[in-house]
């Protein structure tokens, strides 16, 4: 299973539970407010709906995402606005600490690369914009990507973006994701 079919069906998903009007806490409907681990777990379930995956992806603490003996998956969320459409504070941080320990993308890809699975290994962004984007996540994806190469020395697989757009929520109205295969040093 290679990487864009991974990332299409998790992007498929995402499409999915914003049209049920999924909503998270007391938060507007839409997948866009939804926190990491809550929708990991959604992810997951729906990814277990396919015949691909032969209802055997798990949510872990290490990986976020499973899929037994093809990917273990680390995930993040890059959301500029809060729900209200206020700019959030300290929104890019998950994406640029290159930090090992950290809670950051690079600190996940630290974390991938320590684990001694069989799995390849990825990590995943999911991010949110309005339509068009306030805010284009462009310069912070290549950022991360310029400090986990030239900082991190990390070796990162081509960039995979999907896009799910027509969200229903009125402030994060598209998802980019974005995701790397993280490479043996």
């Amino acid at each position: 299973m290679e990487s864009h079919e991974v990332v299409t069906d998790i992007a498929m998903g995402l499409s999915a539970l914003d049209a049920a009007g999924s909503r998270f806490r007391e938060f507007q409907p839409g997948v866009g407010l939804f926190g990491e681990p809550q929708l990991v777990k959604q992810i997951a379930a729906y990814l277990n709906t396919l015949t691909t995956y032969g209802g055997l992806v798990r949510t872990k603490r290490c990986p976020d995402l499973l899929v037994p003996n093809e990917w273990a998956i680390e995930a993040k969320i890059a959301r500029p606005f809060e729900d209200n459409g206020k700019e959030a504070e300290n929104w890019s941080v998950n994406l640029l600490h290159p930090y090992r320990g950290n809670t950051s993308s690079i600190g996940d890809c630290y974390k991938l690369l320590g684990l001694t699975t069989p799995e390849r290994k990825a990590v995943l962004v999911v991010g949110y914009e309005h339509a068009p984007a306030k805010i284009d996540l462009t310069p912070l994806v290549k950022s991360f990507e310029a400090i986990a190469t030239c900082v991190a020395d990390m070796r990162l697989g081509p960039r995979i973006e999907k896009c799910c757009e027509g969200l229903i929520h009125p402030v994060h109205q598209t998802a980019r994701l974005f995701a790397w295969e993280v490479l043996p040093t």
